[in-house]
């Protein structure tokens, strides 16, 4: 009665079967791994957020590579904003997705380091691409900024291109190590997105929150590959059932038209 299953449709299908089953448990694995590091990830974010503000140069100095734990974290500073050497970072967005600038403003600290402060979005709205922006300006005199501490842009990172040829004071990528060779001065690693004090007016528009990963679906993509799995032998299991109603169903009925079949005098 079984002997189909040596048939050439069946040993295609049993082997597929085979290979299915561990594939799907492997993807259900890996979205389990996304799910745990993307959870991990978001975790860091609540406690850099959360984070009662430190002295800058705790978590970063000259040449320093900001880490995914110092990533979003508070840091303040006392010092003074240096508007004649601050820079339009081109082709950002804000949050309802209006192309424009961010304005990064060098912010000289008292032992003269310096720290790179994103003062916040600004709409393009110049006669050209060509012109520097008007810039609303920075408190004046020594104040204390405080922002959260974002590492250094790269084309890796971001996809954003480094392009050459720009116009004057514009550049595509937040980078401490450019910046310090642009104003030969010690610049500290990484950068700060300001988040007090407020700017005066509607601009610059300061950063929002970074918002966190959607870790759920890894969870739920999980448990639907685990699922298919389990489905893969049940369904294996309902064919061959099928399979063995329809030969006996056959079976009988050849039986049945033999009975009735007068022998031959």
């Amino acid at each position: 009665m079984y002997r189909f299953l040596l048939t050439r449709q069946w040993v295609i299908l049993t082997l597929v079967a085979l290979v299915l089953i561990p594939t799907m448990i492997r993807l259900g694995i890996w979205q389990m791994h996304r799910y745990d590091e993307r959870a991990a990830r978001n975790q860091l974010v609540t406690d850099a957020l959360s984070a009662k503000p430190v002295p800058v140069e705790e978590l970063t100095s000259p040449g320093h590579t900001v880490t995914s734990r110092e990533r979003y974290h508070a840091v303040r500073a006392k010092g003074r904003f240096d508007t004649e050497h601050e820079v339009v970072v081109r082709r950002r967005v804000n949050s309802d997705d209006e192309v424009g600038y961010h304005v990064l403003t060098p912010f000289v600290l008292a032992d003269g380091k310096v720290m790179l402060v994103n003062r916040g979005w600004i709409p393009a709205d110049g006669p050209s691409q060509t012109v520097f922006p008007k810039i609303p300006a920075p408190p004046r005199g020594e104040i204390t900024v405080t922002g959260r501490l974002m590492p250094d842009e790269t084309t890796e990172a971001s996809g954003i291109k480094n392009l050459e040829g720009l116009p004057e004071r514009q550049i595509m990528l937040v980078n401490s190590a450019q910046q310090a060779k642009r104003l030969d001065a010690e610049v500290l690693g990484g950068y700060v997105a300001q988040t007090d004090p407020t700017p005066k007016g509607d601009t610059p528009e300061l950063l929002g929150k970074p918002g966190k990963e959607d870790s759920a679906l890894n969870f739920a993509y999980a448990y639907q590959w685990w699922l298919f799995a389990a489905a893969v032998p049940v369904g294996w299991v309902v064919l061959l059932r099928r399979e063995l109603r329809e030969r006996r169903r056959k079976a009988e009925s050849e039986q049945s038209v033999e009975d009735t079949t007068p022998a031959a005098v």
